[in-house]
């Protein structure tokens, strides 16, 4: 598929990715799990350009759940190397891109959060797209601290309990700086959610591919974002209510 496909004045303005395969890429291959991680940067670094070039404005990618923390520690250890070694100036730059982290950063090595905190330091003007790297991150770690600070406001007197609504919760959440994903994209064949976004993808549109991440290129992001736009997004209302909307 290439470009002329997708309406460019439609483009989503959030996207959110779950990078998954790329270790079954790599065991297809014959290669340890830590080889497919490598090759899933070569995908960050294309996707990211094309995403900057065809007018995306954040694009959050899920990199490492509280739950990986399960995994064997070689793994682990490589994935957390590979993050010291592709926060690279060039793919921000390059690119005029802003990064930003969320998750649970104190569970991250002491030089894995310097280098993130130098990184975002780094790109803090640039006005492009922001990336957003889920790390060390689950949907219900952040509503529960969510839950938490209101819990206190409320302890404190500050406000009512009754009084707390959506928007409140939004933004106590660590996404308060950007939109919720209009799109939300899984690779590797895997049709769930993964903890992933939870509050925030309510009313995003889903976009499911077999793909391995490391094979994941522009081809296949013009398939997700023509996908998303052939569909109708209602908000609750009927059809005919969004056909009336748009006149």
């Amino acid at each position: 598929m290439n470009e002329t496909a997708i309406d460019m004045k439609r483009i989503p303005q959030h996207i959110a990715i779950i990078m998954d395969g790329n270790g079954r890429w790599a065991m297809e291959r014959g290669k340890q799990r830590s080889y497919g991680h490598q090759a899933g940067v070569d995908a960050v670094r294309c996707i990211t350009s094309e995403c900057t070039r065809l007018g995306v404005k954040f694009l959050t990618l899920y990199t490492f759940s509280t739950e990986n923390w399960s995994r064997p520690a070689d793994e682990i250890a490589a994935l957390m190397g590979l993050v010291l070694t592709s926060l690279e100036d060039e793919i921000f730059m390059k690119n005029n891109v802003r990064f930003r982290v969320i998750g649970d950063l104190q569970r991250l090595p002491e030089a894995v959060r310097l280098k993130l905190q130098e990184t975002m330091e780094h790109t803090r003007n640039n006005t492009t797209m922001t990336m957003v790297v889920a790390l060390s991150y689950s949907s219900k770690w952040e509503i529960t601290n969510a839950v938490k600070q209101l819990a206190e406001e409320v302890k404190q007197g500050n406000i009512n309990a009754e009084d707390i609504t959506e928007n409140m919760i939004s933004e106590h959440l660590q996404t308060n700086f950007m939109p919720d994903p209009e799109l939300l994209i899984r690779t590797g064949g895997e049709v769930r959610i993964s903890n992933y976004l939870l509050w925030q993808i309510a009313y995003s549109e889903l976009y499911f591919c077999d793909t391995y991440w490391p094979d994941f290129n522009e081809e296949c992001l013009h398939k997700a974002i023509a996908s998303y736009q052939s569909r109708q997004r209602r908000f609750g209302k009927t059809e005919e209510q969004v056909e009336q909307d748009g006149k």
